[in-house]
């Protein structure tokens, strides 16, 4: 894989790789919206109850950096998953929220603050 992988070489490749298990049939938008939250909680689950500095090891450790990647690809699939099982283009998805948020958080209100928009 070379840096200029995109979502859709992505998203062909997972297609593939279920599509050659015929797994499909499970692929829902209700199964798979679930899967993703089972997904984040695995992640969540890493990071559960350890100090700022536990995590800083935890990352700077090979099995502590693995298992964070192969969480976060997992999300990235269940993403992959879903938005292809939603129609949606998840490129497409993505800038328009950033033009949303940039009109929601403009820089002169939200720089340096953590409050939500409508706080600005």
């Amino acid at each position: 894989m070379d840096d200029s992988t995109t979502i859709e070489k992505l998203k062909k490749m997972v297609i593939s790789f279920r599509d050659e298990r015929n797994w499909e049939q499970f692929h829902d938008p209700k199964n798979l919206a679930a899967g993703l939250s089972i997904e984040s909680a695995e992640l969540q689950e890493i990071f559960l109850w350890k100090s700022k500095d536990e995590i800083k090891e935890l990352l700077k450790s090979k099995t502590g950096s693995q298992t964070l990647k192969e969480e976060l690809a997992d999300i990235f699939v269940f993403l992959l998953y879903l938005s292809e099982g939603c129609g949606i283009d998840l490129s497409e998805a993505v800038i328009n929220k950033i033009k949303l948020n940039a009109k929601k958080y403009p820089v002169e209100k939200s720089y340096n603050s953590h409050k939500k928009y409508n706080e600005l």
